[in-house]
């Protein structure tokens, strides 16, 4: 099947290893001080080790190759229910010194639905003149106040780097294409399983040929803005 998969440039490969740490299936190993993919089927093409590398050696590219395979799980035929390994699935406790006030009020800050990149329309008028949340579905459950620091005066698109399908993030190139969008804010958290989505809101920006501004955010398990 045709999907996105790592690419590594061994010229340009420093053999830090910085990328095979990040690569949390093992799909890339270090070989004779190269980095290597060395399992296309446990490669799941999004692209976490990318930001990991210092030599810009690692770009994703579409080719014909086996479907994704968790290789935590048995290799059965039923792909598509198989939940790929994510660091950020590792259970932590967070404390909680000062809980937040139970009688206070916070308001919907939301302007539009569907939120979920995969359910929302490529053309809207909701989208035209605005500024855009691409947001990790995690985040606003991170972030107390994510209603009014961030979605407050934007449109929102949400959506999982991790699990949603590369269909998913074709539609935003689309979405960014179609549209008369000012600005975009990429909310991510900080495991790198997440970072992908700082790199599909710019590469929308960068294909639709628009001069766009991008900010990202970057929140951390215990709701702090890093």
């Amino acid at each position: 099947m045709m999907r996105d998969v790592v690419r590594i440039d061994a010229d340009r490969c420093t053999g830090c290893g910085a990328c095979a740490e990040a690569c949390s299936e093992g799909a890339i190993k270090m070989v004779d001080g190269k980095a290597f993919l060395v399992s296309e089927e446990h490669c799941d093409g999004l692209g976490a080790c990318l930001p990991s590398c210092p030599a810009d050696a690692i770009s994703i590219e579409k080719r014909d190759v086996r479907p994704f395979r968790n290789p935590g799980k048995a290799n059965d035929m039923r792909i598509d229910i198989v939940q790929p390994s994510c660091s950020s699935a590792v259970p932590r406790p967070i404390s909680r010194e000062d809980g937040p006030d139970p009688t206070a009020a916070a308001p919907s800050r939301l302007a539009q639905w569907p939120v979920q990149i995969r359910l929302s329309p490529v053309k809207a008028a909701f989208f035209d003149g605005c500024d855009l949340l691409i947001a990790a579905d995690c985040s606003a459950f991170a972030y107390g106040a994510f209603h009014e620091d961030f979605i407050k005066g934007r449109r929102v698109l949400i959506g999982c780097p991790k699990l949603d399908p590369s269909e998913c993030w074709s539609k935003l190139d689309e979405i960014v294409a179609s549209n008369d969008i000012r600005s975009i804010t990429a909310v991510r958290m900080e495991v790198p399983c997440c970072s992908p989505i700082m790199k599909r809101a710019e590469e929308a920006v960068r294909r639709s040929g628009k001069d766009i501004p991008v900010r990202i955010a970057v929140l951390g398990f215990d709701g702090a803005l890093r």
